[in-house]
Parts: structure tokens; C-alpha cells; sequence
């Protein structure tokens, strides 16, 4: 069992929960085996949970987050620049918990819990952008136009199916887009519907199958769909296959690099990990084992 000193449990009411005091009963009187002090801290904004993660973040030796891909993007995002980060461990809290899926970590909460503590703290990768850090995904095209076409209602009654529908809904409606990427080694260019970068092996639940994607390898996975037919879908499913390379493949395009360059396009709206901003980053790059995290290794 691992063990520490001081940790800091951190939620955010805000994200709409039900269920939160079911969620706390399942999950404290598990960390409290595993940890001397812990402190409860119940924030209602994204600002002041913000806040409470750099004020914290010197103070801890672990930061347990619990919520949904959001809240674990917000808690990165003020962790990732400081000089001391405490270790991370995410509790899955949210609608589709993706790079919690990526660790290994049990989706109930009380098994997540457990799993948790008799966990491995690993270095784990993160990815950076211009001035955002992302732990599973930066993406643009499709992706940004599914995750805006959710329907509140379907979200609240199918859950991560929801992303699916909106996905369909939207298919239809995408309109290729001119790309051009930049790495130490060589240019990527031509059309595109969907251009993502992963450093986890999650999307909406479903896992990707993509051989190489690890989020300790110090590698960003770049994956570019240049149409949306049933040739890309099962081109998709051949990278399940490590000897697969690059000139195999019609209508996708997939390599790996540790940093790249968006040359074009310029304006789109990019998401990373579930949340949507205006402008495309110009740069990205991965930081190789930035942070500690705990992961659950299957025995």
C-alpha cells in the first residue's frame, strides 16, 4: 500500500453532481488508510479550484481529484507549470473519465479508491500546447464540431453515448479542412475532416486501436482522418499492428513525434480533452514524465 504524509482531496460542486455524498462516503474512508493528513476542500468554481490546486500543490505530497475529464484538465493546467507537483491520483467522477481509463483505474469509485492506494506512482507524460498543458488529447476538426452538437438532454440520459450521436449527427455536416504539420523531420500536408494528437488511449470511452499510445513513452501520437468512409474506419483498426508504417495508409495518416508544429489551419477551434477554445495552438510539444501519477498495473 503506498503511503502519505498530507494529501489534498479536491471536488467541484459545480460540475452538477447528484450524487457527491454518496461519491465522498465511497471513496474517503479508503485514502484515510493510505494517508497521515487529509484535507477536504470542496471548491464551486472553476477559478477557486484553480486556486486551490498552486496553493496546495507545495504543501501535499498527493492530489486526489475527483471528477470528470474537465476537472482533471483544470487541476493539470495549474499543477503543470510549478516548480513542486505533488502526486496524482484521479478518482472517476465525470461522464467519461478518459485518461483515468488510460491509468488503468477501475471506474467505480470504490474499487477506483482501492486501486488507487495499492497503486504505482509512475513519471507520466503531458502534452503542452502554446500556454494549455493536455493529459489525453488535443484534436480539431470533427471532434470540436461532435462536442459542441451535444444535447444537454442526451448527455444527461445516455451519457459518453451521447458523444457517439453527436458524432453521427455531425458527420455529414464536416467539411474538409487544408493541414499542414511540421516536425523535426518532415512536413505532413493535404485534406483532412479530423486531426488529433494523443498522449491516452481513450476517447468517449472507447479505446483506440492504436498500438503505440503510451502515456510514459515521451512520444505525442499523431493521427490524421482524411475522409470519413468505411476504408478509413478499417485502416483505423491496422494500427493494432506495430509494424504497420505510415506508406501503408490511404486515408489516414499516423506517426509519432515529441514535437510538432501547426502550420495550417490556423483558426479552427481545437479541443483538448473535452474542453473547447477558440484559436489553434501554433505549437505542440510533450514534457516526458512531468508529472507523478498513480497508475493501476494489472497483475
Amino acid at each position: 500500500m503506498l503511503h502519505f504524509d498530507r494529501a489534498l482531496f479536491v471536488y467541484n460542486r459545480t460540475a452538477g453532481d447528484l450524487n457527491l455524498k454518496q461519491k465522498l462516503a465511497q471513496t474517503l474512508p479508503v485514502f484515510t488508510q493510505a494517508v497521515d493528513e487529509l484535507i477536504l476542500l470542496n471548491t464551486t468554481s472553476e477559478e477557486e479550484l484553480q486556486q486551490a490546486c498552486i496553493e496546495y500543490s507545495d504543501q501535499v505530497d498527493l492530489l486526489i481529484i475527483l471528477g470528470g475529464d474537465g476537472t482533471v484538465h483544470t487541476c493539470i493546467n495549474s499543477i503543470a507549470p510549478l516548480p513542486i507537483r505533488p502526486v496524482i491520483a484521479i478518482l472517476p467522477g465525470g461522464t467519461s473519465n478518459d485518461f483515468s481509463r488510460t491509468l488503468g483505474i477501475p471506474q467505480s469509485l470504490e474499487k477506483a479508491a482501492n486501486a488507487l492506494i495499492n497503486g504505482a506512482i509512475i513519471a507520466t507524460d503531458v502534452g503542452k500546447t502554446n500556454s494549455q498543458y493536455f493529459m489525453n488529447f488535443w484534436g480539431i476538426g470533427l471532434v470540436t464540431e461532435a462536442s459542441e452538437n451535444v444535447r444537454v438532454g442526451e448527455k444527461k440520459l445516455f451519457g459518453p453515448i451521447s458523444y457517439a450521436l453527436s458524432t453521427f449527427r455531425t458527420l455529414n455536416q464536416t467539411d474538409p479542412f487544408d493541414y499542414e504539420i511540421q516536425t523535426d523531420s518532415e512536413l505532413y500536408q493535404g485534406d483532412a475532416i479530423l486531426l488529433f494528437v494523443f498522449n491516452g488511449r481513450f476517447i468517449g470511452t472507447t479505446q483506440l486501436p492504436i498500438h503505440a499510445i503510451s502515456p510514459t513513452d515521451g512520444k505525442l501520437d499523431v493521427l490524421v482522418i482524411r475522409a470519413s468512409n468505411l476504408s478509413a474506419f478499417r485502416e483505423l483498426f491496422t494500427l493494432q499492428d506495430p509494424t504497420i508504417e505510415n506508406d501503408q495508409l490511404a486515408e489516414l495518416e499516423y506517426f509519432q513525434t515529441d514535437t510538432l508544429k501547426i502550420l495550417q489551419p490556423l483558426k479552427n477551434k481545437i479541443d483538448m480533452d473535452g474542453e473547447i477554445f477558440e484559436d489553434t495552438s501554433s505549437h505542440i510539444s510533450i514534457l516526458p514524465g512531468h508529472l507523478r501519477m498513480i497508475h493501476v498495473i494489472e497483475q
